[in-house]
């Protein structure tokens, strides 16, 4: 278990004499968010230290998947790794939003944009494995795995993190330590960052299926009133589905067997993929709101899961923590480059007031969209109807919307400029 030293801000003559810090900078956390900051500082001359508890990620033990938007593939292309990911994922090329069984469809479909994709769909693992392995190419990066933090203590020049290796603790002197370990973030809850939000009273099942019918490179929303239904596209014409319910109705439909479970799905996703064959198990999780009150502290940066969580509605959450860890990357790589301290406050702020306000817009947006339509308050149902009809004929709605849900809304970090 992390036992981390509760954080205090330093004060200036709370300070160690310089004796050479072992790295710049400790990744506490080896998944998506953790390996893409590494990879996208790899050319920064910063020496860094990634540091991952488990040894097999429990989301590839659940076959976890992510709707990866237009954004995320640029800061990936940036990077240099999007060519390792590309042939392992799938892409969709178009969107269907629908309101339970309101004719009115909105499509969204690469014309709108002039692009060849909308944006991808990848298994936990075809992201990961990549990302380590390209990570492993880094010569200026030091993973542990399997390594605990053990603790931690904050000082005015540097942070020292005493880490558990192979049974033995070894102390760890840096120049900035960033949490990317998570929604449950040992290191945010040690410094005493506090959060806001919500438990939604809804939670969100997963499975994949394959479809008797091709699944045509279409991801689709649909709207129910007990919560949004998502159907995202997958190599081998699979697809995965992502479906929000009330916690009772959610247990209810997980403790159905496989062919009641089945029929119960078909109403929901309909016949224009023939019938459905259930592939593996199905998982459920409660779905949650959350907002950090700070990105960071002196020393200490919070990015992914760590600083925010999302409803899975469109498909956000993965996304906003691949913009957050381009954005910091971006940060420190321009303070490292005009000599600044790359731990310090000031400098960490320029990250935190970049991503904080970008990140509780999404948030607020997947809200709005569930309470929107997961009700059957009439003059609500007449609301979003009446604003689905408008969208579909008015393209420059149609095209913000669209922009605003695959990431191309915001500042655009230089590793996506430059990809």
């Amino acid at each position: 278990m992390v036992q981390v030293q509760s954080y205090s801000e330093p004060s200036p003559t709370q300070t160690i004499p310089e004796q050479g810090y072992d790295c710049d900078l400790v990744i506490v956390g080896g998944g998506i968010a953790g390996l893409t900051l590494a990879s996208a500082l790899k050319d920064s001359g910063l020496r860094i230290l990634l540091i991952e508890a488990r040894e097999k990620s429990a989301a590839v033990a659940k076959g976890q998947a992510y709707a990866v938007h237009m954004l995320s593939a640029l800061i990936y292309q940036g990077i240099g790794v999007w060519d390792k990911i590309l042939p392992q994922i799938e892409t969709y090329r178009r969107v269907r939003l629908s309101d339970a069984d309101y004719p009115e469809v909105v499509e969204f479909n690469t014309s709108d944009l002039h692009t060849q994709d909308l944006g991808y769909v990848a298994e936990h693992q075809a992201l990961l494995y990549p990302l380590q392995e390209f990570v492993q190419g880094c010569d200026n990066v030091t993973v542990l795995c399997p390594a605990e933090v053990v603790s931690t203590e904050y000082f005015a020049d540097e942070v020292c993190v005493a880490v558990k290796l192979a049974g033995e603790i070894r102390t760890v002197r840096s120049k900035l330590m960033v949490a990317a370990d998570g929604a449950r973030s040992r290191i945010r809850e040690a410094a005493g960052i506090k959060t806001r939000g919500w438990k939604y009273w809804q939670s969100c099942i997963v499975a994949f299926v394959k479809p008797e019918k091709s699944h045509n490179h279409t991801a689709y929303e649909k709207f129910w009133s007990s919560g949004p239904f998502a159907i995202l596209p997958l190599p081998g014409n699979r697809c995965r589905i992502v479906w929000t319910a009330p916690h009772e109705e959610a247990q209810a439909l997980c403790a159905l067997n496989d062919e009641q479970f089945l029929a119960e799905l078909t109403r929901r996703y309909g016949k224009e993929m023939g019938k459905l064959e259930l592939l593996g198990d199905r998982f459920i999780f409660q779905v949650r709101l959350m907002q950090s009150d700070r990105y960071a502290l002196h020393r200490l940066a919070l990015v992914g899961d760590a600083a925010h969580n999302c409803h899975p509605v469109g498909g956000q959450g993965l996304n906003l923590g691949i913009r957050d860890v381009a954005a910091l990357a971006q940060v420190i790589k321009a303070a490292h480059q005009a000599r600044e301290d790359i731990g310090n406050l000031q400098v960490l702020k320029r990250y935190e007031r970049w991503r904080k306000q970008e990140n509780l817009a999404i948030l607020g947006f997947t809200d709005l969209l569930d309470r929107m339509f997961s009700n059957n308050f009439l003059p609500l149902v007449m609301l979003r109807r009446l604003g689905l009809w408008i969208m579909q004929r008015v393209p420059l709605l149609k095209i913000f919307t669209l922009k605003l849900m695959i990431g191309l809304k915001g500042r655009t970090p230089k590793l996506a400029q430059n990809s």
